[in-house]
């Protein structure tokens, strides 16, 4: 069995944050995103390659960051884009890697920026008991929320019903970016494209698949974070901080009010602020700054302002003299 890193987009939703770093780098406790599925990945004996699906733009980062990791699977696979406006879809990316590392084996897929709660190796199970293609599907509890996502409708563990994006929900099941393919099903990916269909979203072409073919859904309570925002970036790193916080041992933290999820980085300064489910990024300097559900990038010098929701990207230099 392979498994297949969705990791190319160009989060341009968390701009400035991700204008420079892929988001699958931005961290969440100890670990960065993208780190949580390679772990799980890595774990299971019954996965052996694993490609990770990024762009020529972010291709440096990905092999400093693979070359420094301690997993063993991942191996890096580019597709021929540099910004937003040249990609071919994630399923005419999906597509491509198919075709250009010659995948021939059963085949998970996962995008690197989603965050979630169940083990991959259940999920693989599920998978080989259903002997068919597979998606994982969340309750989001909001139809609201369901309106962005594949909405899904069951009989028993059977997709009977299946609308990528819909405007008017029926339910919130929605499919997650976690898919299992049988090998026989991999030639399916070109025979829809071939076809003039939609080949941006994998939601699209499981609406089509499983018309043609039996797709089961593997459920899960618990949790799951698509990270491609800055509020589910923050809701992510509050999960997995329960409450607590990271400070790094090279960070200067005086007179100052840490609240809690908050992720101060090497050689940050916090002086006289208070700083509450924030994170940040290393060699940021706050003074004087009360800072809330915000994230502050590298290299940045904020004095005398209070911020919340506040995305400040790397390098910027910003004071109130009032």
């Amino acid at each position: 069995m392979d498994a297949i890193v969705l990791a190319g987009g160009y989060a341009t939703r968390l701009w400035p944050i991700t204008k420079h770093r892929p988001k699958m780098f931005l961290p969440v406790g100890e670990d960065v995103v993208v780190d949580h599925v390679f772990r799980e990945l890595e774990a299971d004996d019954r996965v052996e390659d694993v490609y990770v699906s990024t762009n020529e733009r972010f291709a440096e980062d990905f092999r400093e960051h693979l070359a420094a990791s301690p997993f063993d699977k991942p191996q890096l696979s580019v597709e021929d884009t540099t910004g937003e406006d040249e990609k071919f879809g994630v399923v005419g990316a999906l597509a491509q890697l198919v075709e250009r590392e010659g995948v021939d084996d059963d085949t998970i897929v996962v995008a690197g920026d989603n965050l979630i709660s169940f083990d991959v190796s259940d999920y693989i199970d599920f998978f080989e008991n259903a002997d068919s293609p597979t998606i994982a599907a969340y309750d989001v509890g909001s139809r609201e929320k369901a309106r962005s996502y594949g909405l899904v409708n069951l009989e028993g563990d059977r997709v009977v019903d299946f609308q990528e994006k819909p405007d008017d929900p029926r339910s919130t099941l929605v499919s997650i970016a976690c898919y299992a393919f049988p090998a026989d099903t991999l030639p399916l990916l070109s025979e829809y494209l071939a076809g003039g269909n939609n080949p941006d979203e994998p939601g699209w072409f499981i609406q089509w698949l499983y018309e043609r073919r039996d797709v089961h859904a593997f459920t899960f309570d618990g949790a799951w974070f698509d990270i491609g925002t800055p509020e589910s970036y923050l809701e992510a790193v509050a999960w997995e901080l329960g409450g607590d916080n990271i400070v790094a041992d090279s960070a200067t933290v005086d007179n100052t009010t840490v609240g809690e999820n908050v992720h101060v980085m090497g050689g940050a300064e916090l002086v006289n602020s208070s700083v509450d489910g924030a994170v940040v990024f290393p060699e940021a300097t706050l003074v004087d700054c009360d800072v809330r559900a915000s994230i502050i990038d590298e290299k940045t010098h904020v004095e005398n302002l209070d911020l919340s929701g506040a995305l400040i990207g790397a390098h910027t230099q910003i004071t109130n003299g009032e």
